[in-house]
């Protein structure tokens, strides 16, 4: 990728994925119940080689993967991005026993993963998790003793139906994000139960509740108090990636808002012969290629090593996910009433695109991390 634009081979290969999307994931997507896990989903994105490139690419490849496969079905963007949330910090922090049993699983398509790190008073204030890991020399005393985590999780994708949970709790090494650990915790622990929640967006997404759940060493992700930063490390991949997904929706919604325009008759001529529409639909495109620029020069930061990724990938995510809302809102106000029906392709939209703008960090969370990168480097007097 040089000066942000694509080469012919990416091109092509997009182009790949949003037929693939369309004329194989979709029926699948179809098919599946809203809120749930759909597996028959997953396992095709499995069979097709797409999950593995999720572990075995970097953020330029998995934002070109995201957007390509949100332009033609959300479901499967979603489904793919969910496992790679939920499984990367094991990919990362997790020991090689956690890896071999949980990677492979995973990658076809047949281990649902999920990462738990919201709760119901700590969503965007992530280093203010209450869930308690109490330590217990009566969980695995051969290893010097475990945790029980008691608590609660709550608007966790993929719950309650996942196979094992990212887990993060309070460990208690020091205050506020120090005292944090990161655990994999399978989901036929006893104690642990879930529920699902009836959402706006159309993939599943639950609570769970730990009543004293065991977990020992043999469950941790990376070491004792640096759960948080294996939740950043995720975080700062997954970001940009989700400003890819937003893009692709707001190509979708573009390229459909132009072919409705175009031929719509109205007031003697098309749509798009009145000016107020075709400045309109300008500006729409304007704002979404300004959103896919900065996403990709954010995955391009990530995948350099580059030390200012928190606040690229903070301004990738905001401006992307962002513009994606103003593009699908404006696209739904040109189609008029038959974006409203369900099924029509904007009504789909219009429930998807609010979701990125609050999960992952809201876009309030992304100001103030980009506010507190830039100051940062400023030297006071």
């Amino acid at each position: 990728m040089t000066g942000f634009a694509l080469g012919v081979d990416q091109e092509e290969w997009c182009g790949q994925l949003r037929a693939l999307a369309a004329e194989r994931l979709r029926p699948l997507a179809e098919k599946g119940e809203p809120g749930r896990v759909n597996r028959p989903l997953l396992a095709a994105l499995g069979e097709l080689g797409l999950l593995e490139r999720v572990f075995a690419s970097g953020a330029l490849e998995l934002c070109l993967l995201r957007e390509s496969l949100a332009y033609g079905c959300t479901e499967a963007e979603t489904a793919l991005a969910l496992q790679g949330l939920g499984a990367y910090p094991v990919l990362r922090a997790g020991s090689e026993e956690q890896r071999e049993r949980w990677l492979p699983g995973v990658r076809a398509g047949r281990a649902v993963a999920a990462f738990a790190l919201s709760e119901p008073g700590a969503g965007s204030d992530a280093a203010a998790l209450a869930l308690a890991a109490t330590a217990d020399p009566a969980v695995a005393p051969a290893a010097g003793g475990g945790w029980r985590l008691s608590g609660e999780k709550c608007w966790i994708s993929n719950a309650p139906e996942a196979d094992f949970y990212t887990v993060f709790a309070r460990t208690g090494e020091g205050p506020g994000a120090k005292g944090v650990s990161a655990f994999l915790v399978p989901a036929d622990r006893p104690g642990l139960s879930g529920a699902a929640l009836d959402m706006l967006s159309p993939h599943p997404i639950g609570s769970l509740t730990f009543d004293g759940v065991p977990v020992g060493p043999r469950d941790l992700l990376g070491e004792p108090g640096r759960g948080f930063r294996v939740a950043m490390d995720t975080l700062n991949l997954f970001r940009p990636s989700v400003g890819a997904f937003a893009v692709g929706m707001a190509r979708a919604a573009l390229d459909a808002t132009l072919a409705y325009t175009a031929d719509r008759t109205a007031f003697g001529g098309t749509l798009s012969d009145l000016q107020a529409v075709a400045h309109r639909v300008a500006e729409m495109a304007t704002r979404t290629e300004a959103a896919r620029l900065l996403v990709y020069a954010a995955a391009g930061a990530y995948d350099r090593g580059a030390g200012d990724v928190p606040r690229r990938a903070a301004m990738a995510k905001l401006l992307a996910t962002e513009t994606a809302q103003y593009v699908v809102d404006h696209a739904v106000q040109l189609h008029g009433a038959v974006a409203l029906q369900r099924g029509h392709l904007l009504e789909h939209l219009y429930r998807e695109v609010r979701a990125p703008r609050i999960y992952e960090g809201a876009s309030e969370v992304q100001r103030t991390i980009i506010a507190k990168e830039l100051y940062a480097g400023v030297v006071t007097r």
